[in-house]
């Protein structure tokens, strides 16, 4: 079954004028010409030896590159819930472009600033005005084969469903039909759905449909991910870890300047070190001590009776300093945790890590809750970029469900998503307490 793609409302009325163009090989076929062929064809008019040197040369090639990466970077972003392509094509194309000039550099290969910035420029041209007009204002429609928990699906927003009554129902333009593959059908309507397949039309499980749609992973039991496992992928989670503790490093040597200055800051706010220290379990459920810079008053511990309350951040909480606020606003307070990802006890992306008052009360309270440490906990993460800081237990349930899906769906471009989410609620601070 094909991913679904993530949903958009308003008039698709041009959309439907040019369905042509939802096409991989018209919107990069026509993107290479447009970006590449034609500035070249043009500059060489004006200039008939200018393609023989090797400088001109070498930028077109690097160019071509980054224009047909930038687009498979930003079609595999495009699947993921929440996934505004048109707002991602500046970054993606910006990191491509950026990366074969890196690439040049390193290798010192001579190459031309002009025309890397003409087909960039083009680039962004082309491929914004491409997912505006076909994806933007697109409206998915489907529609539902009664039985099991298909209907369910219908409180899904942001798509136009159709409830078939009998096979014989005629489709209202529909890109696929969903169906619960899990339940006993009617002998008419398992020759339905085997007819609608070979028929090239989409066929959905009504729990990936809410997946894709949500970002979450509503699990009764478990199952296995993309690759026929309970485990995640094992080569990228090694490769993660390397890259992790590089970046951590470099982190810690270029940010140690803005620690101080936080370290002063906190200092001069209020009575009480500079860090706040707390256990929290990690990977494979084994207990760490993780480090963050001090947002509340000191001894803060003593507000609640007991250590489960102590450990929930409530909502405007009165323990909050005012430059903790700051700091728990723009999430720079989780930057000394980079310390224990150079312990190997946290990753730059993962579920996030809990109190272990907080973690005995959950697992009571939640079935499969300590699948979560399957995979190392992270500074940032899908269920915070998707719903922020929570403590209720329905809320942590919801939670829950963006760490299934995460673990479900480990990849690198999972991450590339969250990074940039993670950058977007930086600026903005949404999700603070």
């Amino acid at each position: 079954m094909n991913d679904v793609p993530p949903p958009n409302t308003g008039s698709n009325t041009m959309g439907q004028q040019l369905q042509w163009l939802e096409r991989v090989r018209w919107q990069l076929g026509l993107g290479v010409l447009l970006c590449i062929a034609f500035p070249a064809a043009t500059r060489y008019l004006l200039t008939p030896l200018w393609i023989s040197a090797p400088t001109e040369f070498n930028s077109l090639c690097a160019a071509t590159i980054a224009v047909v990466f930038g687009y498979i970077f930003l079609r595999r972003l495009h699947v993921f819930p929440g996934i505004n392509a048109l707002s991602y094509v500046m970054p993606c194309f910006s990191a491509t472009f950026a990366l074969a000039v890196l690439v040049m550099f390193a290798l010192r290969l001579d190459y031309s600033r002009l025309p890397l910035f003409i087909c960039y420029i083009m680039a962004l041209a082309w491929f914004g005005a491409i997912f505006m007009i076909v994806y933007r204002d697109k409206i998915i429609r489907l529609a539902i084969v009664p039985g099991g928990e298909a209907e369910r699906v219908e409180r899904l927003q942001n798509v136009r469903w159709q409830m078939l009554q009998s096979p014989e129902d005629a489709l209202d333009n529909c890109e696929g039909i969903v169906v619960d593959l899990n339940a006993d059908h009617l002998e008419k309507w398992e020759r339905f759905i085997a007819d609608s397949a070979l028929t090239g039309l989409r066929v959905y499980d009504v729990k990936q449909v809410v997946e894709q749609m949500t970002g979450r992973s509503e699990i009764d039991r478990l199952s296995l991910n993309t690759l026929g496992s309970v485990n995640p992928n094992e080569v990228y989670f090694k490769i993660k870890q390397a890259i992790e503790w590089l970046a951590a490093g470099l982190a810690l040597l270029l940010l140690l300047p803005l620690f101080g200055i936080i370290a002063l800051a906190i200092r001069w706010d209020s009575v009480g070190p500079v860090f706040f220290r707390q256990e929290r379990i990690g990977f494979r459920g084994i207990p760490f001590r993780v480090f963050k810079f001090r947002t509340m008053t000191h001894r803060s511990e003593g507000f609640h009776d007991d250590a489960r309350h102590s450990a929930i951040t409530l909502t405007s909480d009165a323990r909050i300093t005012r430059v903790g606020r700051l700091l728990r606003r723009s999430r720079l307070d989780e930057l000394p945790q980079i310390i224990n990802v150079l312990q190997a006890q946290m990753g730059w992306i993962g579920p996030r890590p809990e109190a272990v008052a907080l973690t005995k009360w959950y697992e009571k309270e939640l079935p499969f809750y300590h699948y979560r440490h399957i995979v190392r906990p992270g500074i940032t993460g899908w269920a915070q970029v998707c719903q922020g800081h929570v403590a209720d237990v329905d809320d942590v349930r919801n939670k829950l469900y963006y760490d299934f899906y995460y673990i479900k769906n480990y990849s690198f471009w999972l991450d590339i998503v969250i990074v940039m989410l993670t950058i977007k609620i930086m600026i903005t601070g949404h999700g603070a307490k």
